[in-house]
């Protein structure tokens, strides 16, 4: 694999990848702007940014875009996060042009027309229904509203209904020139692709855009507490999260470490207790995820409702114990080996590389060899991992509680309390 950077005047960078066994390139725009950097009216703007993108430009209707990449089999899509949105491509050798162009279309010449608006807030608005179907999706929902109330970070990626009946193609075209600014967006593509054919057509393409700052964003307070939905479901789900480190704290990769010997497989603690040993649930797993300034641990489980009082009892023994005590060595050695193949792993796929080059760039501003992403795995210590369980059962979690009926008040509440007993 052989990779470059090359940075525009405007600021725009550039990277690639050079895979030269694969016969496909995946590319793609990936822009630092997300749902935490909209104000309380444009929740779920940037979601819609998104979907807009793909409904028609001055030259190409919503129709012709979908022709046009299918035409030489390719795909075309894009996804929103909370810092990060990002349009992207797989296309085979010999096609990155036609991708580029489409991509560039796309993003400087949406048109935002009224009928095609209209239509996809219905679209978004059968999204947001179809996500009050899913015990998972609301649990998080709350989740993050209790760890970072009345905060962009807290707030629905989607957005609510009544914002986004309430965002117009004004709105729209406003956020994207406050945000979507050269030095906050990253070209990348991995595989099949020349570095300097690609810079010059990224240049022609995006090289007019006006060097400028963006708008910058409201720091994130985490803060705890609970939330429930008594909406009625076939199983009660209960979401735990504590304040993590940020995915630019060395401590990141401690709570990666902690998250999979804590619950991250079929040997995890979690699993083996809670699923294997008591039968409390069919699924139970951890996860730690990080933004630029903060970051969150999270435990989530689902169970019978004459279950739940057990479950939070099982759960909340388990984290103090590896608090006091620590991981043993052959836990840690497993949770490793996983965390370093999945890094490995994702080397191996165009795709997955185009986007860990991108966000590399986005958060630290250079490319991380993948040695220097195993060494930092292999540093981490069981001292280290439970220093990382006391600080987060020292703090206030946040807790939802979905499916449990009149009792979710009562479960959150003993969740709440338990886990840092």
């Amino acid at each position: 694999m052989t990779t470059e950077v090359t940075t525009l005047a405007n600021g725009l960078r550039i990277v690639t990848d050079r895979m030269a066994h694969l016969e496909t390139t995946s590319l793609g725009v990936w822009v630092a702007a997300g749902a935490r950097h909209e104000s309380e009216a444009e929740t779920g703007i940037s979601h819609l940014l998104e979907h807009m993108a793909f409904k028609g430009t001055a030259s190409r209707s919503a129709r012709a875009i979908a022709e046009e990449i299918e035409a030489v089999g390719g795909e075309l899509n894009a996804a929103t996060g909370l810092e990060h949105t990002a349009y992207y491509a797989r296309v085979l050798k010999g096609d990155e042009g036609t991708a580029l162009e489409l991509l560039a279309d796309i993003l400087l010449n949406s048109s935002y027309a009224a009928d095609e608006l209209d239509r996809e807030r219905e679209v978004i608005l059968q999204e947001i229904a179809m996500i009050q179907d899913s015990p998972e999706e609301i649990a998080y929902d709350l989740m993050h509203d209790a760890a970072y109330p009345g905060q962009p970070a807290g707030r629905p990626i989607i957005g609510t209904p009544a914002s986004v009946r309430s965002i117009s193609a004004s709105d729209l075209r406003g956020f994207l020139a406050a945000r979507y600014v050269p030095g906050d967006m990253v070209v990348a593509a991995a595989g099949a692709v020349d570095h300097g054919r690609l810079v010059r057509h990224v240049e022609a393409l995006f090289g007019g855009l006006a060097r400028r700052a963006s708008s910058g964003e409201v720091a994130a307070r985490y803060e705890g507490g609970t939330r429930i939905s008594r909406k009625a479901f076939e199983q009660s789900h209960l979401l735990w999260a504590f304040e993590g480190p940020s995915y630019r704290d060395a401590e990141t990769y401690t709570a990666q470490v902690f998250s999979g010997l804590f619950g991250g497989g079929m040997s995890s603690r979690l699993f083996q207790e809670v699923r294997e040993r008591r039968g409390l649930c069919y699924s139970i797993y951890s996860s730690a995820w990080g933004l630029s300034d903060t970051g969150l641990f999270g435990i989530h489980a689902a169970t019978g409702p004459k279950m739940m009082s057990e479950l939070i009892d099982v759960v909340s023994r388990e984290l103090r114990e590896m608090a006091r005590r620590g991981p043993e060595m052959a836990e840690m050695a497993r949770a490793k080996a996983q965390l370093k193949a999945g890094l490995m792993m994702a080397l191996e796929s165009s795709s997955a590389r185009a986007e860990q080059l991108a966000r590399h760039l986005m958060i630290h501003g250079r490319l991380v060899p993948p040695s220097e992403l195993v060494e930092a795995v292999e540093r981490v210590t069981p001292e280290r991992v439970a220093a990382l369980a006391r600080r987060l059962a020292a703090g206030r979690p946040s807790v939802a509680v979905v499916g449990a009926g009149k009792r979710s008040a009562e479960y959150a509440r003993r969740a709440e309390e338990l886990v840092t007993a």
